[in-house]
């Protein structure tokens, strides 16, 4: 009696995806669907972290939005064959990329999809808390229009501002090509990039703050950036500016931006991101300031962008179970997971000798 390697007929074991949402836009999880064995969260609500390691477990992709956390908890909890983590988002403040780059697992994002968009969002931030437009819609929601009044709701001009941006990525400049449009005048701050182009003139973070009517944020969440705009650099700003956030919630210190709106420190505000988002409680503060003009993270939220993510993510996911470079990798990271899974199916069969 002796064993004998067979190679047996039967097809291999498709590799495993999961996905953190259901309902995602776009035609891009129905492809993943018809390649590979995919298991999508189904709650109403987004899974807690033990849900998503119970959901990824034994999967070699994964798809998540920004707002979940990519940890080594996570990572360890889908085992070593997890070989790519596709993020539907450009920003990956959630993801430890350290833990990612030890295990030897891929993760890439969404660049060059949703640049166009957010700014859209920007630019009609910078309209509605520079001309106070919340305030207005607010008071006719209130019942309060009353007799015509040169005096009521008066807001600053757009035209001629200078906007000041502090980023200057994709978005930064899509914002700046639009900014153009209205007349504005338009300079940037980047630590690492001092030049100036056809857009905009590069200056120094204090001249930024000192000499722009508009701040706009558009700088990733890092423990460099992390409370950037503090009480210090909004007491630099001009009392009559506006600043604008649709980078990440964390970069603005909210506490220090309230006490500036309140003492008439600083004109007006506009933000798409805060820190501990979701916020659902309708006396929060950020709500219920009349200078503030807040949105729910919608800076990308158009059907067509949102499609574009998700099929960016999922072009991520194909290509590196397929055994090709990611699109679109973490900036700094490799496109290529560290080891491979064999995926050859063998069986051992008894034969009889005699």
């Amino acid at each position: 009696m002796s064993d004998t390697l067979v190679m047996s007929d039967a097809p291999a074991p498709r590799p495993r995806v999961a996905v953190s949402r259901t309902g995602l836009p776009g035609a891009a999880v129905r492809r993943l669907v018809s390649r590979y064995d995919v298991t999508s969260w189904e709650g109403a609500a987004p899974p807690t972290s033990a849900e998503l390691g119970t959901l990824v477990r034994g999967c070699e992709g994964l798809l998540v939005l920004g707002s979940d956390r990519v940890d080594a908890a996570l990572l360890d909890a889908a085992g070593p064959g997890l070989r790519v983590v596709a993020l539907a988002s450009m920003g990956y403040d959630g993801v430890d990329v350290d833990a990612a780059a030890a295990r030897g697992v891929v993760v890439t994002h969404t660049p060059d999809v949703l640049a166009d968009t957010t700014a859209d969002v920007a630019m009609a931030l910078i309209l509605m808390a520079r001309r106070r437009l919340g305030a207005g819609m607010d008071a006719m929601r209130r019942g309060e229009w009353g007799a015509f009044r040169m005096d009521a709701f008066l807001g600053l001009d757009v035209q001629g501002a200078t906007l000041g941006l502090i980023g200057y990525g994709q978005i930064a400049k899509a914002l700046a090509r639009r900014a153009a449009g209205f007349g504005m005048r338009v300079q940037h701050h980047h630590p690492r990039r001092t030049e100036d182009d056809a857009l905009s003139r590069w200056v120094t973070f204090a001249e930024l703050l000192r000499t722009s009517d508009v701040v706009s944020v558009h700088t990733p969440l890092t423990s460099e950036t992390a409370g950037m705009i503090g009480a210090p650099e909004l007491a630099l700003m001009k009392p009559t500016a506006t600043l604008v956030n649709t980078g990440r919630g964390g970069v603005v210190d909210e506490e220090a931006l309230l006490t500036a709106l309140r003492g008439g420190q600083l004109h007006s505000a506009g933000l798409d991101v805060m820190m501990n988002e979701p916020r659902t409680d309708p006396a929060d503060p950020l709500f219920t300031e009349p200078h503030l003009v807040v949105l729910p993270h919608v800076g990308s939220a158009t059907e067509e962008t949102r499609a574009a993510m998700v099929e960016l993510a999922a072009r991520n996911i194909e290509a590196v179970l397929d055994g090709d470079r990611a699109p679109t990798p973490l900036p700094g990271t490799r496109g290529r997971p560290a080891r491979r899974t064999t995926r050859a199916h063998v069986d051992v069969l008894p034969s009889v000798t005699s």
